[in-house]
């Protein structure tokens, strides 16, 4: 299973040339660039765990190549996740999301149905890896 969350994730994993042309990308638009970190990339967990600090009026796209090498070297079995913010706006709003870290083993998500009364039948999607502690959800 492979989680599909933000831009690019239905294409083949991005290389480090084609990372940090939509770096670049972004920097020639002038947003803002933060880098966040999950072990539980759950559809509804839309806050990961930031590292460090975002980069705003950063213009080099080695800086942020910099960031995102020693992120993924610290959490290698981890999912990250680049954001572009646009400010243009007044207010937060991300202009670009993609994964470019992710565990080499993705277990999925499963499906519990629950039936109530009345024939009602409620459905919660939950991730094969919550079952293991923070931490090491992805050891292999």
């Amino acid at each position: 299973m492979r989680v599909t969350q933000g831009a690019f994730s239905f294409l083949p994993e991005l290389t480090d040339e084609e990372v940090r042309a939509q770096i670049e990308y972004v920097l020639s638009n002038g947003w803002s660039i933060a880098i966040e970190v999950t072990d539980d990339p759950h559809p509804r967990n839309t806050y990961w765990e930031m590292w460090g600090l975002p980069m705003f009026e950063l213009q080099d796209a080695a800086a942020v190549m910099a960031e995102l090498a020693e992120c993924k070297k610290t959490y290698p079995q981890h999912y990250v996740r680049l954001n572009a913010y646009d400010a243009s706006y007044g207010r937060q709003t991300t202009a670009l999301s993609f994964i470019v870290n992710r565990p080499e083993s993705e277990p999925g998500f499963r499906l519990d149905r629950t039936e109530l009364s009345d024939r009602q039948v409620r459905y919660q999607i939950r991730a094969y890896s919550a079952d293991a502690p923070v931490g090491q959800r992805y050891q292999g």
